[in-house]
């Protein structure tokens, strides 16, 4: 059995969820996300919980059984709390500014690096050298945080470049002298 497909996703106060079939749409204060599961588990709504069970007990079924358990409870917690991702820069001269739709990344480049900030997330920058990525989508929260972060990883002499906030570096020796 899933040890976490079998426990219910509970739906705080303020929000409410609507199940039509395999779609789960829920709604709360920071939005509406919807989202399908596959035909492997069936979904039910009672006394403010969702229940997901599987439909028979294929290995497909038990694997989308605890997925779609997740992906539900991220839903709920999506609209509830939102996710956020937390970034430094790291490096002399390195710099991020949050200008309207855009991020400005000053990377030690020979360019400005304009990086587009995708719908449904939100980017901030507090110090010119932290970078804070919201949204109520924790895939594409995610994903965002991903992509500012591959314009420059971190190297492991220095440590310059871009790490998510409490991420360790293994720093290397440099040659000797």
């Amino acid at each position: 059995m899933s040890r976490i497909g079998k426990q219910p996703v509970a739906l705080p106060s303020g929000v409410t969820a609507t199940v039509s079939g395999q779609t789960v749409e829920v709604k709360g204060p920071k939005g509406t996300r919807a989202w399908t599961a596959t035909d492997e588990v069936t979904i039910t709504q009672e006394d403010g919980v969702i229940r997901i069970t599987p439909r028979g007990s294929s290995k497909r079924a038990r694997q989308q059984w605890g997925m779609s358990r997740t992906n539900v409870a991220n839903l709920v917690q999506g609209v509830t709390e939102g996710f956020k991702k937390e970034l430094e820069v790291r490096g002399v001269g390195y710099r991020a500014q949050a200008q309207g739709n855009t991020l400005k990344l000053n990377l030690g480049l020979s360019h400005d690096v304009d990086f587009p900030i995708p719908q449904g997330v939100t980017v901030t920058t507090p110090k010119p050298t932290e970078i804070i990525v919201e949204g109520n989508n924790e895939q594409l929260v995610g994903e965002v945080a991903a992509k500012i972060r591959d314009w420059r990883r971190p190297e492991p002499y220095k440590g310059k470049g871009i790490r998510y906030k409490g991420e360790y570096i293994f720093q290397k020796e440099g040659k000797k002298k």
